[in-house]
């Protein structure tokens, strides 16, 4: 028997299959398709065609043992793809379509029949109530009410108030693909609301689903609205499993004007330090003068309850330089590596982080681990991967910084000023910076805690001396000022040259300058630090969300100040910027998400 005739003998034995089947040669192209290959491909004749562009599928994955299993839709139907055992990858393989289409069919209806849960939280309800007048008073929250009420009726959702700003909602999970497709139009919904106020009404959304079981879910759905409170309200975030999204987060925080809180955290606090015998003092890598005033502020009150602290740091870059070395020469402070605090740290020992949430930048994780109790003050929006599980977490993204808490908390710590004059003018550098001069995340507290630094010493002229840069650095900062870049969406981009200690703050700088510029609404600076780290900072007048753009690139901050660390040089990293930039504009045209 000739090679012709087996091979048409084989056809034949195909072609009687109640299967759809076709064979494929090395090129890619259809040899020979059984009739039943109708009911993949509406078309009258694929002999010839090529295989693995009709099905997308590549002839690799047929030899994949990674590879699960293959499967297209085409027609309204599933269909699985096999080869012959014996098929080689330099030859022809013989393709089966098995359908599935019941399968996956109810295989879909059986995940759009699970469970999703949300909770919902009205933000700032308490300073909202305070300051309508006696008419909006009840009408702001039952517009409130009425439009939420409304919104999960869209989505034949069950929803039912748990408090007078709280509630919760379960829904199907097809509706809540439905939702998160929405991107939460609600948010957008409330906020549109008139309150008479000079701040408008917003919700902190937090959505669990994709768990097997309803406790958690209820779990994944409760972390989630920890978070998104954390993060400053007006915002969603959805936990799929392990997976979670972020959506809204168009608003700044807005201050709070109770001080409550603080006096609660400032006795906490107290009661964990006088019962631990030994406290390390941290923040994040590279502190930066926000970081360093509060680290002193908690070093201060460890001493007025006469206990032993200790302040972490192993680099620092050099704009911190001169503070530091004034902060050695009074040889008030114990200024320690992370090797000698891992040595000293034991099971009695409590752990203070400042100006930081996320255990990736935290000076020494080792020492928290170890620590039997750990504290977290800080002023940025939470992230995925924040610390959990602090015994005190006092996390306000509404405060322009660290120093701001901790002259709070100082306040209410001790029935005197308890602060040296150094360490008031520490503080109050520390806010000076992350306000840009008291230009951004200002409120009527930042100057209520700057006026009592003031109080307590501070000298403005001091302070400046801190902000002296060299001639090399003015002169890198003129640079990247002079040759930036101007995209037509309203954004700045800019690039310090060589490699300096300084590349952080330079770029915070430049960025802040830019966005003087008339028609910039956003400012990103990128530079590479003397161990050629790529550093970002991210400013926008916050009509641009640059805590969301920088998250892309595994950073964080606030919805106008941002930053992030890189591995890839500026030049590289710009380029991925513009893709990020453009997907973000395309989705929200700038308004903020």
């Amino acid at each position: 028997m000739t090679e012709q005739q087996i091979e048409t003998d084989n056809y034949k034995a195909l072609a009687a299959l109640p299967i759809p089947v076709c064979v494929v040669d090395q090129a890619g192209k259809i040899r020979f398709a059984n009739e039943l290959m109708k009911d993949v491909f509406a078309y009258k004749d694929i002999v010839d065609a090529n295989f693995f562009a009709l099905t997308g599928v590549k002839r690799a994955a047929f030899f994949d043992d990674d590879t699960s299993e293959i499967m297209i839709s085409r027609n309204d139907n599933y269909f699985v793809l096999e080869t012959n055992t014996d098929a080689s990858e330099d030859g022809d393989i013989v393709v089966y379509f098995f359908n599935v289409t019941q399968r996956e069919t109810f295989k879909e209806s059986y995940e759009s029949g699970k469970l999703a849960l949300l909770y919902i939280s009205i933000d700032n309800y308490d300073e909202l109530i305070s300051s309508s007048n006696v008419d909006s008073r009840k009408a702001v929250p039952t517009e409130v009410d009425r439009c939420i009420r409304r919104w999960a009726d869209q989505f034949d959702a069950s929803i039912e108030s748990t408090g007078e700003d709280t509630y919760l909602m379960t829904v199907f999970r097809r509706d809540a693909d439905r939702i998160i497709e929405s991107r939460f139009q609600i948010l957008d919904d409330v906020r549109a609301i008139d309150t008479k106020n000079d701040f408008p009404v917003s919700l902190s959304i937090g959505m669990g689903r994709g768990a097997k079981s309803l406790k958690d879910i209820t779990e994944l759905a409760e972390a989630a609205h920890e978070l998104a409170l954390g993060r400053g309200g007006d915002q969603a975030v959805v936990k799929d499993g392990d997976h979670t999204s972020f959506y809204g987060g168009k608003l700044m925080s807005y201050e709070k004007n109770n001080k409550g809180k603080s006096r609660i955290i400032a006795h906490a606090l107290k009661q964990l330090i006088l019962e631990s015998d030994r406290v390390f003092i941290m923040g994040h890598h590279w502190p930066d003068m926000d970081c360093f005033g509060a680290s002193l502020a908690a070093y201060r009150l460890c001493e007025y309850l006469d206990r032993d602290a200790y302040i972490v740091i192993e680099e620092y870059n050099d704009a911190l330089t001169d503070i530091y070395r004034q902060a050695k020469d009074l040889e008030t402070y114990r200024f320690i590596n992370s090797e000698r605090a891992i040595s000293l740290c034991g099971k009695g020992a409590l752990a203070i982080v400042v100006d930081t949430n996320r255990p990736s930048l935290v000076e020494c994780p080792e020492v928290i681990e170890k620590a039997a109790q750990m504290v977290l003050i800080d002023h940025h929006r939470l992230s995925e991967d924040s610390f959990e599980g602090a015994t005190l977490s006092y996390v306000e993204t509404y405060a322009s910084s660290a120093s701001e808490l901790m002259a709070e908390i100082l306040q209410y710590s001790a029935p005197k000023r308890i602060i040296t004059k150094f360490e008031a003018e520490a503080m109050l550098a520390g806010m000076l910076v992350d306000t840009n001069k008291f230009s951004i995340k200002t409120g009527v507290r930042t100057f209520e805690a700057a006026a009592w630094l003031r109080r307590a010493g501070a000298d403005t002229t001091e302070v400046k001396r801190f902000f002296q840069t060299e001639v090399t650095a003015f002169q890198t900062r003129a640079e990247a000022i002079a040759n930036a870049e101007y995209l037509d969406c309203g954004v700045a981009l800019s690039i310090t040259g060589g490699y300096s200690t300084s590349a952080q703050i330079i770029n915070s700088q430049v960025a802040d300058a830019l966005l003087m510029v008339k028609g910039v609404k956003a400012a990103f600076v990128a530079g590479q630090n003397d161990i050629h780290t790529t550093v970002v900072s991210a400013r926008s007048l916050g009509e641009v969300n640059v805590q969301v753009i920088m998250e892309n690139f595994d950073g964080g901050g606030h919805l106008n100040s941002a930053g992030a660390q890189v591995d890839v040089p500026p030049t590289d990293f710009m380029e991925q910027l513009k893709i990020v930039l453009r997907e973000y504009f395309d989705r929200t045209g700038g308004a903020g998400e």
